[in-house]
């Protein structure tokens, strides 16, 4: 794969190998529009990537190396870092297994180490299946949670977007009852603050960031919850007085709508289905997710592991190379625009 000068040197990890991580990934890596606009480095499996290029068709040619950058030998073809977690013949396509799991999460960790010592400039993850890594001992959740670990960052959020529509969320992988109790007006705040941080480095002088109610109708003046006006609403006086373009909050039922519209830059959601859900209705198949807070770059797809069409080969796969390009943006110091929106993968 011939780069263009500058191009930042990617680590791209697989997912879980029984899913569609692999087809997505080696999919995306023949487009296009993403050849030449990085180098990837792919934490996984080589015997996994030949086999998903041939009975995919795709001209893609693999290569192992041990090397981080990989030597110029490696030039044409794409180089795998092969820690030899899988068995030779693979795992079963469709199925949630602690070898599988063990290894998707194992790539996960690589990923880390090399951001974490500057080895690589970003990181792009395909989807882990949580029941798989809970079957391999992993108590993290996900891959937030791991880098959070790893690197000890005080305050991290994941933000979604897809098209002009983005969204930070205060909490992700929480039950929603614990996500309830989770809106306090000192995790407002700093996730108010981390967006205002990150969306000026990104080229936002003056950010605007709307922020939604927990409760419907933002509680009716109380009667549907106390939550707006304790904790919500002070949040977002303090960072108006620090300067935080913030407004809200607003019920989550018509704020969505605004952004899109164009009132805002981005959004504060209170808990991972009310930030989800408009994000994955806008545009599926575009929407892809980025870190906040974590002393490296790490963008992601938008979708799950998709078990049930693993091995079909009818994947759709422009969220990983959205999931690319963003990383590249990022490296180069912008966020974009994200594409519009499309039909929807299959999970």
């Amino acid at each position: 794969m011939a780069q263009l000068p500058n191009s930042p040197l990617l680590a791209i990890t697989l997912g879980d190998p029984a899913g569609i991580g692999p087809e997505v990934v080696a999919k995306a890596l023949a487009e296009p529009e993403v050849k030449g606009i990085c180098r990837p480095v792919l934490i996984g499996s080589l015997a996994l990537m030949k086999r998903t290029a041939s009975w995919l068709g795709l001209d893609l040619k693999f290569v192992q190396t041990a090397e981080m950058p990989p030597p110029k030998a490696t030039e044409g073809a794409v180089p795998v870092l092969d820690a030899g977690l899988l068995p030779e013949g693979g795992v079963p396509l469709g199925q949630a297994s602690p070898i599988a799991g063990r290894a998707s999460m194992e790539w996960v960790i690589e990923s880390a180490k090399l951001a974490m010592a500057q080895k690589v400039e970003a990181i792009v993850t395909a989807p882990i299946n949580k029941e798989a890594t809970t079957l391999a001992g992993y108590a993290d959740i996900g891959h937030m949670e791991v880098y959070t670990r790893m690197t000890g960052s005080p305050s991290v959020a994941t933000m979604l977007m897809t098209g002009n529509l983005r969204v930070v969320h205060l909490t992700t992988h929480r039950s929603l009852r614990q996500a309830c109790d989770a809106v306090k007006k000192a995790a407002v705040l700093d996730k108010l603050r981390l967006t205002h941080q990150y969306f000026r480095l990104w080229g936002f002088p003056r950010p605007r960031i709307g922020v939604a109610a927990l409760n419907p109708h933002a509680s009716d003046g109380g009667l549907l919850g106390l939550e707006e006006e304790q904790e919500i609403e002070p949040a977002v006086q303090q960072a108006q007085r620090e300067g935080i373009d913030a407004r809200g909050p607003y019920p989550a039922d018509s704020i969505f709508n605004r952004a899109i519209d164009g009132h805002f830059d981005v959004l504060l959601a209170m808990y991972h289905d009310q930030g989800h859900i408009p994000i994955k209705v806008h545009g599926f198949d575009s929407s892809v997710s980025v870190n906040l807070g974590l002393p490296f770059i790490r963008t992601s797809v938008d979708h799950g592991t998709a078990f049930d069409i693993a091995g079909k080969g009818i994947a759709r796969h422009q969220s990983m190379v959205e999931a690319i390009k963003l990383a590249v943006s990022l490296c180069h110091g912008r966020l974009p625009a994200a594409p519009g929106p499309s039909a929807a993968n299959s999970e």
